[in-house]
């Protein structure tokens, strides 16, 4: 397989993967904004050559939208291969490139979102534990802090105090989202007209800096989703699955 690197230079002739291929859908555009000023914080997204979802996208871990302390690591938005892709060690060859590249700027080590179980939307930690990697840090809502040293006397990356414990003083469904996953230009404004429309309370936070995201009180900050001050999933819903949740 062969690969190339996104960049502000032909990012706009590129297919980024996971969304739609056409140039003009929302989700696309979206996450293609979003990558351009990424690209500024030192974030690299690397792509396999054919069309699919196979790629990898990582950046220094102080500019990771997460509130995490991970001073000199880099850490690892998405590492994603699916479909007829699967199975045939792409997911070795991006992770490789990362450890390679990682290494080259001399950084510490790499870090990643996982949870003891598979979750939807966050790495697998089947794949983490056979690579190398080791739990750093745990919520209190299971989801887990992976890193992979390139030393073994460095520093354990860890959440904020303020990302341990997942609660808020709010009642309702209250969503705490970034333009990072593309299908959230798409299925937020979806699920608000649903709870709009149902009468039930709905707040959407559109976490829309580093800054803001870097100290809010979820790990995962692409798409969490609270109900009544409680955290309920991080697996992005469309309007079915989210029309299911509220039957519940």
């Amino acid at each position: 397989m062969e690969y190339i690197k996104v960049t502000s230079e032909n990012i706009e002739k590129e297919h980024i993967c996971c969304a739609l291929s056409n140039t003009s859908d929302i989700q696309v555009a979206s996450k293609k904004a979003w990558l351009s000023r990424q690209f500024k914080e030192g974030l690299v997204f690397l792509k396999s050559i054919e069309r699919g979802k196979c790629f990898i996208e990582y950046i220094p871990a102080e500019n990771a939208w997460n509130p995490i302390l991970a001073e000199g690591y880099m850490y690892i938005n998405c590492l994603w291969v699916a479909g007829s892709l699967k199975g045939h060690g792409y997911s070795s060859d991006l992770l490789n490139a990362c450890i390679e590249d990682s290494k080259n700027k001399g950084k510490k080590g790499l870090c990643i979102l996982s949870a003891a179980k598979k979750k939807p939307f966050l790495a697998d930690p089947k794949f983490l534990k056979y690579k190398g990697f080791q739990v750093c840090d745990e919520a209190t809502n299971g989801i887990q802090l992976w890193y992979l040293p390139f030393d073994k006397n460095v520093h354990l990356p860890r959440f904020k105090e303020c990302a341990k414990n997942p609660h808020i003083d709010e009642k309702g469904y209250v969503l705490y989202y970034t333009n990072q996953c593309p299908f959230n230009a798409r299925y937020v404004p979806m699920i608000e007209a649903i709870a709009k429309e149902k009468s039930i309370p709905f707040k959407a936070v559109h976490l829309q800096s580093k800054e803001q995201a870097q100290n809010v009180v979820t790990a995962v900050t692409t798409y969490a989703l609270f109900f009544d001050g409680n955290f309920i999933t991080n697996e992005l819903l469309n309007d079915k699955k989210f029309l299911k949740l509220l039957e519940k």
